[in-house]
């Protein structure tokens, strides 16, 4: 009976242990996978990747909506933080900017209506010297994704928000 007991108890501490050990492994093997693809097998980090107009086929990362335009950065702050700066849409349009660190936590949203006159921020990570008076967000993670979403529910409304978003940048800091 007791041989039972403890290889039920190993068993369980097995599986609590796998279950731990997974949960905290899938999000980073994922965010990897994606900033991979997204920033072209490495080649491009650190600045904005514009996506075509969604369609049907339509699969990078997830189920795209064909009513949004996207825009990625894959970040990489391990030589200093970053100005990131998004250009408001034409006619007061739908602008929405999501930063995500490798783990896959959102560690920021801002938005057209929070800042009708364009997104501007300095991404760091704690201890990271950054210019006074700029918004600050902090990145527990050197490195991570930020995602631009932008209404286009036409062709047309796709075209000038293509145009408006083409002045979004993710550039180290200048200095």
């Amino acid at each position: 009976m007791n041989r039972k007991i403890k290889l039920l108890g190993l068993f369980i501490g097995a599986a609590v242990i796998g279950h731990v050990a997974l949960v905290l492994a899938v999000p980073n093997v994922l965010m990897g996978v994606a900033m991979d693809r997204m920033s072209e097998g490495g080649t491009a980090i650190n600045r904005f990747q514009f996506g075509d107009r969604t369609t049907e086929k339509s699969r990078r990362v997830v189920r795209p909506s064909p009513d949004l335009a996207y825009a990625s950065c894959v970040y990489d702050l391990s030589k200093g933080p970053l100005l990131v700066t998004a250009a408001p849409s034409p006619g007061q349009g739908y602008v929405s900017l999501s930063v995500f660190a490798a783990n896959t936590d959102n560690i920021a949203a801002l938005d057209s209506s929070q800042y009708p006159q364009g997104i501007r921020f300095v991404l760091a990570m704690k201890g990271q010297a950054s210019p006074a008076g700029e918004r600050v967000i902090e990145s527990p993670s050197a490195r991570g994704i930020i995602l631009d979403r932008r209404l286009a529910p036409t062709a047309e409304k796709f075209a000038e928000v293509d145009l408006a978003r083409r002045a979004d940048s993710c550039a180290p800091l200048a200095g």
